[in-house]
């Protein structure tokens, strides 16, 4: 059963903190980069739960339509918008909005989603490889020190560097994917 559907039954308080857990840092951000503060990002979320808890009882999901990621976009902006609106600045953030062609808010949603889903495998990475892999994989990848200044200051090979890179990146990528199938 998807998080949605348990979150449909009436009472299933362990799948709504199982949402906030997985999506509570991603609402907040998405709201913080579109110039919210902080008070103002926790009632984004709780808007959004709130918006959620009235909607899902008649929402019927169909991925074929939209995925997961779009449906929650469509609220979070919706729920972003009208605390600008309630702030009386959502108008001129529309009109410069529709001005400049691009929806920033659509950037600011995908990056902060990569970055979500990121964030969720890197956990699971911390778990699954050793820490002398994983501080090869950050140095080499994160801060973009070359393989053998990587190597040098791990005491490992160069070709260590790479295996750890590549097993890290492949095992990234399937958690990712599995994430994005998991939600719908």
């Amino acid at each position: 059963m998807t998080l949605l559907n348990r979150m449909r039954v009436e009472g299933d308080s362990a799948a709504w903190r199982e949402f906030t857990y997985r999506y509570g840092a991603l609402v907040r951000a998405v709201a913080r980069r579109n110039g919210l503060q902080a008070a103002d990002a926790d009632d984004v979320l709780q808007n959004v739960l709130i918006g959620l808890s009235k909607a899902l009882p008649h929402f019927c999901y169909d991925p074929l339509r939209a995925r997961f990621r779009t449906f929650l976009q469509c609220i979070v902006q919706r729920v972003i918008y009208q605390r600008f609106r309630q702030k009386k600045a959502g108008g001129a953030i529309q009109l410069i909005n529709d001005l400049q062609g691009d929806d920033p808010a659509d950037t600011i949603w995908e990056a902060e989603w990569r970055q979500y889903h990121l964030r969720r495998a890197m956990e699971a990475i911390d778990v699954e490889f050793t820490t002398r892999d994983r501080t090869a994989f950050t140095m080499y990848i994160g801060s973009k020190k070359p393989a053998a200044e990587t190597a040098e200051t791990l005491g490992i090979s160069v070709d260590q560097v790479y295996q750890a890179k590549s097993r890290i990146m492949k095992r990234l990528e399937e958690l990712i994917a599995m994430q994005i199938k998991e939600e719908g």
